[in-house]
């Protein structure tokens, strides 16, 4: 069975043209409040986008052993973060939840027993991206974890099981950063206007020319990738989410990247459209 005939198989959302993929690199909690050239990135990348049914978000910031969901009504608003200014702490994005949405992308996956969570919400790679996007908060949101104990391939393969929400309208997020190391973050750069190691650079040269030239294999396979790679992905959880996007690109389908700078010397707030 082809990818887009999957799409046909019948649940609680009803058939729509294929949803765009998207990739965001969210930085600091802080472009929940701040205006700048990102927060104004991912605006203008919402308004080219179809108004979902729903979305499925992968966030780095939540891990578990086991793949979860979450399936409440009310996803409560996470602040998973430590000393930031009072202002950040009292944002609210009050989305709905869809525990339908949750049911039918379990039912998608068979590669693993997925869990439904009451307990999660929507953690800081979600919506401090998303209520940029939508920022009436009137989009149902489901968030889906990352399980630490398991192969980049493993979750690049798991991601393709999915791949049917995109014709039931069904916006699919992958929330972290290509290039994440925090412990070399510049900090005297932090107000530059782009500033990035050479290793940084270098690693992000080539992670663009893998994503653009459709070279999955080499990006599920980073670890192997030389020292710039390693330095770049020093653990797993923000660069995974980029596997899930590029699981559920089609063969004839564009790539479009924006966002794209290095700052503070080791992150990239690159970001990628699929459609």
């Amino acid at each position: 069975m082809k990818l887009k005939d999957l799409s046909k198989i019948t649940g609680p959302f009803s058939s729509t043209e294929q949803m765009p993929v998207l990739f965001i690199g969210h930085g600091s909690p802080m472009n929940a409040v701040e205006e700048n050239e990102f927060v104004s990135g991912w605006r203008k990348i919402g308004k080219t986008l179809p108004k979902p049914n729903a979305i499925l978000c992968v966030s780095a910031h939540w891990e578990t052993r086991g793949t979860f969901l979450t399936a409440m009504e009310k996803p409560s608003t996470i602040h998973d973060f430590g000393g930031f200014p009072e202002e950040l702490y009292s944002v609210q994005y009050p989305a709905p939840g869809s525990p339908d949405l949750a049911k039918e992308t379990k039912q998608l996956i068979t590669k693993t027993e997925i869990g439904l969570d009451e307990k999660w919400g929507l953690d800081h790679g979600c919506w401090s991206v998303v209520k940029h996007l939508y920022p009436n908060a009137d989009v149902p949101i489901v968030q889906m974890s990352l399980d630490y104990s398991q192969t980049p391939v493993y979750h690049y393969e798991l991601a393709k099981q999915i791949f049917p929400l995109r014709g039931k309208g069904i916006l699919i997020i992958g929330s972290g950063n290509i290039v994440h190391n925090l412990r070399m973050l510049a900090w005297d750069k932090l107000n530059e206007d782009e500033y990035g190691y050479d290793w940084a650079v270098e690693a992000s040269n080539k992670m663009k020319k893998y994503i653009l030239d459709g070279n999955h294999q080499q990006l599920i396979n980073y670890k192997a990738q030389g020292k710039e790679f390693n330095l770049a992905v020093p653990t797993p959880d923000h660069y995974l989410p980029l596997l899930y996007t590029l699981a559920l690109k089609e063969e004839n389908e564009k790539v479009i990247l924006f966002n794209d700078k290095t700052v503070a010397g080791s992150l990239t707030m690159t970001s990628l459209k699929i459609a």
